[in-house]
């Protein structure tokens, strides 16, 4: 985990907005400290905070980790299933999974395909298994499985407080759209827990926001974690703690059942060693 930096608001920089305090505190120019804000990085007296002419007063203390983030690297060890059909990557947090300077990208000249196409699509800062069709045909096949919800996606994640139950499932319809995911929880105690999501549909955000609305947030998630205090342990959580562990479907060129695991990342397994959890 990083380290969190934590400035203590003086007499003389009362008054200020925090992106003028912060771009003077890190000599930054102002769109640097701002983009630290959009990317809700920064810390008001513990609670998150993203708006850039919010005034601070003296005695206000903040916070953030503002270390510069690295775009991981990407090569052949994130491959873990290729066909005649389909690629599936381990996808790094902190890339995109398609359009400029995404896996889908790196991909493509890593394999010399131009035809390569991310099948379905993982946030920036989630991680694991993801598909891509090696031609258009392959493309146009899985994304009617992914229509028909015939694709098997699991998810492992670090959410924020106890969860009494062992399994359950949440419903609530995400813009108007049914959306069913169900959880498992391996182990959890006072501070956080660890839980296993299968879902059965495939709703933006469907995991963080069901996660959410039931009040146990993913840690570390910026957009919909928000509106409370956050401990200084997870002020440190670099990214949301969520990843795509398995995935699996029949590959309607073949018949043949695939079935992936993406191997849990570092920063995963360091949370869950931070919260004591298994």
């Amino acid at each position: 985990m990083s380290n969190e930096t934590q400035f203590n608001v003086e007499r003389a920089e009362n008054g200020l907005t925090l992106q003028q305090f912060l771009a003077s505190r890190l000599a930054l120019s102002r769109s640097a400290a701002k983009g630290l804000i959009d990317q809700r990085r920064v810390f008001v007296n513990g609670r998150r905070i993203w708006m850039a002419r919010h005034c601070l007063r003296t005695g206000d203390t903040v916070g953030g980790v503002f270390q510069r983030e690295e775009k991981p690297s990407v090569s052949r060890s994130l491959i873990i299933y290729e066909d005649n059909d389909y690629l599936i990557a381990n996808k790094p947090a902190g890339i995109l999974s398609n359009g400029p300077g995404s896996l889908e990208q790196e991909l493509r000249n890593l394999t010399d395909n131009r035809d390569l196409a991310a099948c379905h699509r993982l946030d920036r800062d989630t991680s694991g298994c993801l598909i891509f069709a090696k031609h258009a045909k392959a493309k146009e096949r899985i994304i009617e499985l992914f229509e028909k919800n015939q694709v098997q996606k699991k998810y492992e994640a670090v959410v924020k407080g106890f969860i009494a139950e062992k399994s359950f499932s949440v419903t609530r319809p995400i813009e108007g759209q049914s959306a069913v995911s169900h959880v498992r929880v391996p182990d959890s105690n006072s501070s956080a827990s660890h839980v296993l999501i299968s879902i059965e549909t495939g709703r933006t955000h469907q995991i963080r926001k069901h996660l959410s609305s039931i009040g146990h947030p993913v840690l570390g998630d910026r957009q919909y974690g928000v509106g409370r205090a956050i401990s200084p342990v997870e002020k440190t959580i670099p990214r949301q703690m969520l990843h795509a562990c398995e995935i699996s479907f029949i590959n309607p060129q073949t018949g043949r059942t695939i079935r992936c695991l993406a191997k849990m990342p570092v920063d995963i397994m360091e949370c869950l060693r931070k919260f004591r959890l298994r």
